[in-house]
């Protein structure tokens, strides 16, 4: 089947032949299929009945095997974890230092932000100094020194991902289901994976805001990945508020610290533990939980994550000085009103964070660390007409009086109490 042959099957309604899928791929990364053809094949995609499981593992093979393909040898087992955006959400860099303090090794390849979601690489250039790009001989030594690493892809990995993300973002076909799937998983494996687990969220603050649309990804994700031959799980985790009370690169990193250090916030908190003692069960290993908790307490994975932001070169003594910047313009929101915290548009509070200057309306955009809003209340709290809904950190009186309103106008009140959602809604394995 040529590409030719496989388009007029998606413009026919039919699911295409796994193998016309992965030699698709392959024209992707070596130039023999053409940007009209990488768009009529995601919209065919999208528009048709999709890929079906042994589409998406050949697609998500294909681009896996399309780059360099990295191999460890190491004396415990390489396991990672991918969120697919939320707001409020630093998981990743509470999880992977305490993973690392438990002898597991953690090559955590992530992104930047990516619409109205924070990006992990975003909230780690926060910390001035550091520096994210590391070629892959110093990305190998951390992770072989470390235990783990945080930084951004090579542009030999999973490049017929690349090619075809970049397609989709211009054709709008970001959000269908087979390719967000492949999407992830292909550079998933291409990094050399023994486990991973996925954290799929769900709510006004997640990509897929319908729970039957969040599980459809993570049962999609799981399966392929073990089609793929890679271990892996999926939770589904609540996404209706932020998941940390902060939403901003500086203002996340803080949270981040006070988690590391033994306090911080039990939402936060809480997550990590899950995901993570999902994947040290994916490793065999037992008491996952309890032994995360340990290294949390003690300060092991604080101690970690400071090595390894002293060597990406930010401030050598991060636990007790981030060295982190502060917004000229810090303002108290007041409820306006008394009621109950029903609920909240957690996409419109991510987009406070992007109008202030702390994401990208565009490719290329400057980023502001220090802006965005923190202290924001939970659902289900009460709230007296002069009690704050959170705090504004902007640049200007003008942009923190854009960002109060729009902070009101995200955050319902009302008479009756609202419970918030169950933090973990559903584990898939």
């Amino acid at each position: 089947m040529t590409t030719r042959d496989l388009l007029g099957a998606l413009r026919a309604g039919e699911r295409p032949d796994p193998e016309a899928v992965a030699r698709f791929a392959a024209g992707l990364a070596d130039g023999t299929v053409s940007d009209a053809q990488a768009g009529a094949f995601a919209m065919g995609v999208c528009m048709g009945p999709g890929l079906g499981e042994a589409g998406r593992v050949a697609l998500t093979r294909a681009m896996a095997e399309s780059g360099d393909r990295m191999r460890w040898d190491l004396p415990g087992p390489v396991l990672d974890k991918h969120s697919t955006g939320g707001v409020g959400d630093p998981v990743s860099l509470i999880l992977a230092p305490a993973l690392a303090a438990l002898d597991v090794y953690v090559p955590m390849i992530s992104g930047r932000g990516l619409g109205h979601t924070g990006g992990t690489l975003d909230k780690l250039e926060a910390l001035p100094g550091v520096v994210v790009e590391q070629g892959e001989e110093r990305f190998r030594a951390m992770v072989r020194e470390l235990g783990f690493a945080i930084v951004a892809a090579s542009g030999d990995l999973a490049p017929a991902d690349r090619r075809l993300y970049a397609i989709r973002d211009v054709t709008v076909t970001v959000d269908q289901i087979d390719l967000i799937t492949a999407s992830i998983l292909s550079k998933k494996l291409a990094a050399g994976l023994d486990g991973l687990v996925l954290d799929v969220k769900q709510g006004s603050g997640a990509f897929m805001q319908a729970p039957d649309q969040a599980r459809a990804l993570a049962a999609s994700l799981v399966a392929t990945a073990r089609g793929a031959g890679l271990e892996s799980a999926a939770l589904v985790t609540a996404m209706d508020q932020p998941l940390a009370p902060v939403c901003g690169n500086a203002l996340e990193i803080v949270a981040v610290l006070e988690v590391l250090c033994g306090s911080g916030d039990d939402r936060l908190r809480e997550v990590t533990l899950a995901l993570g003692d999902q994947l040290l069960t994916l490793a065999g290993q037992i008491d996952g939980r309890q032994r995360l908790e340990r290294v949390l307490d003690s300060g092991a994975a604080a101690e970690r994550f400071a090595r390894m932001i002293a060597a990406m070169g930010g401030p050598r003594d991060v636990l007790t000085d981030p060295k982190l910047a502060a917004a000229p313009v810090i303002r108290e929101v007041c409820a306006g009103r008394a009621g109950y915290v029903r609920c909240m548009d957690g996409r419109a509070l991510g987009r406070i964070v992007v109008d202030l200057g702390g994401g990208r309306q565009r490719d290329g955009d400057l980023i502001d660390p220090a802006v965005g809003i923190d202290h924001v209340v939970r659902i289900g709290s009460w709230l007296g007409e002069h009690d704050p809904l959170g705090r504004v950190h902007a640049r200007s009186e003008a942009e923190a009086d854009r960002a109060a309103e729009a902070l009101r106008q995200a955050i319902t009140l009302g008479e009756d109490y609202a419970a918030p959602a169950p933090l973990i809604q559903e584990t898939l394995t």
